[in-house]
């Protein structure tokens, strides 16, 4: 049984920074497309940012959503199972729980394409 454990979360200021971790068990890590993903109250689900490994030369291939984009960074470490995002320059309207998650096929940003998905950690933006 797949498992997804995301930390980090917390209570930052504008401007601020936090890193996410979500560490993955049960599954063959380095098979599965690892993201971000959030939701704020009232609204959908949304997608930050996704990792596929491709391996060899490339390496690592991620995706970032535009809103995030040059503010996050997402990372992964096939040896540790785990993937991250470190967040800086956050802002009031980055606020969300945040939850991680794992798919075997997928396009990255279609959140109905994941097999799994943990807990959340919330992540609250306010002076």
């Amino acid at each position: 049984q797949a498992r997804l454990v995301e930390s980090g979360g917390g209570l930052v200021q504008p401007g601020g920074s936090l890193r996410l971790s979500c560490v993955a068990s049960g599954l063959k890590f380095n098979d599965y497309s690892m993201s971000w993903f959030r939701q704020a109250p009232g609204k959908e689900r949304e997608f930050v940012a996704g990792s596929r490994w491709i391996g060899g030369t490339i390496g690592n291939m991620v995706n970032e959503a535009d809103a995030v984009q040059g503010r996050f960074t997402i990372s992964r470490d096939n040896a540790k199972n785990t993937i991250y995002l470190r967040m800086n320059r956050l802002r009031v309207d980055d606020s969300a729980v945040y939850y991680c998650a794992a798919c075997s096929s997928c396009t990255l940003a279609s959140r109905n394409d994941y097999d799994y998905w943990g807990q959340g950690t919330q992540v609250t933006v306010s002076s």
